[in-house]
């Protein structure tokens, strides 16, 4: 009977949330280590490390965007017989695609922005995409996080120099929709407290994100219990339909009290004044409490596929 010896954290990662991911995988494994031996082992390459012996160890990913977050990495762990925590390869990829995600949240009657998807190649014309959506406009990669790439457009020039910029990969172009920026964890498939997040600048990009002063966050958010009960509801509704595990966060943007499906986070950042941990203190979570809530599920999925260990 094998025995669980270690949480390994991956950090890191190749792609361009590689900095956040650092931070991430610091945080957690200090928080982890108060429980459980833990290693952490920075992911360098789109790779599973050959040291990640899954009859041994749980694995965290710590990781965030491309070989990460887009279930590459997942499916490479299914076929070494790793298990690791947060959603399998399928669900993985789908979120990773907003344009996908939207779509699902469509067939649900959940509120999403209109849009249409490019190919970076073959970008559209300005004048066509404002007859179809308008002149204000968001423009983001189909599959990055962080607010990697995001644009906002508000008249045909600017939108024309957007477009002109860009040559390669998937992008979505949707209406602005001007609200209340709110996010809400999910642990095990159930809503925790929702978030709301107010930019001193009016906009929610990288900068605001990591800029320390730059955004106020209130946590819970101060709405009328019909919408926060909606706003729960959308967001367990994604992610029994998107087939997530574990945990998530869901973004959205709440305009009187109509809630827009943003996107769906898989692997959300993971430091202590992170969004996840923020709607987690709602229920009483402390961040280490939160990061053994977790890493449990992929633990049990260990014992039970091993018969029951115990880390030693």
């Amino acid at each position: 009977m094998a025995e669980l010896e270690s949480i390994v954290v991956l950090y890191g990662g190749v792609g361009s949330e590689r900095e956040v991911s650092l931070a991430s995988g610091r945080a957690l494994a200090e928080a982890l280590g108060a429980r459980y031996p833990v290693t952490l082992l920075d992911l360098s390459s789109e790779s599973l490390p050959p040291e990640i012996d899954g009859g041994r160890s749980v694995v965290f990913p710590a990781l965030h965007g491309s070989f990460g977050e887009d279930g590459r990495l997942q499916a490479l762990m299914d076929a070494a017989g790793v298990e690791y925590a947060g959603s399998g390869a399928e669900a993985s990829r789908l979120c990773m695609d907003k344009a996908v995600t939207k779509e699902k949240a469509r067939e649900l009657g959940i509120p999403v922005p209109d849009s249409l998807v490019f190919d970076g190649r073959q970008a559209p014309l300005a004048d066509e995409v404002i007859a179809r959506l308008g002149s204000s406009l968001v423009i983001k990669p189909v599959d990055q996080g962080s607010s990697v790439g995001l644009h906002f457009t508000e008249h045909r020039s600017a939108l024309g120099v957007t477009l002109s910029m860009i040559s390669e990969g998937r992008w979505l172009i949707e209406q602005r929709i001007r609200g209340r920026e709110l996010t809400v964890g999910l642990l095990n498939g159930a809503a925790m407290g929702i978030v709301e997040i107010k930019s001193a600048s009016g906009v929610y990009d990288y900068k605001a994100k990591y800029t320390p002063g730059s955004t106020v966050y209130e946590f819970p958010a101060a709405l009328p219990p019909a919408v926060e009960a909606r706003v729960k509801a959308h967001a367990e509704q994604l992610y029994d339909a998107c087939g997530c595990r574990d945990f998530a966060r869901i973004d959205f943007l709440l305009d009187g009290s109509r809630a827009y499906f943003l996107e769906i986070n898989t692997l959300p950042g993971l430091t202590a004044t992170s969004l996840l941990p923020k709607s987690a203190t709602c229920v009483g979570f402390d961040f280490e409490a939160l990061a053994v809530e977790l890493v449990g599920p992929a633990i049990r999925r260990f014992e039970v596929r091993d018969g029951k260990g115990t880390v030693s």
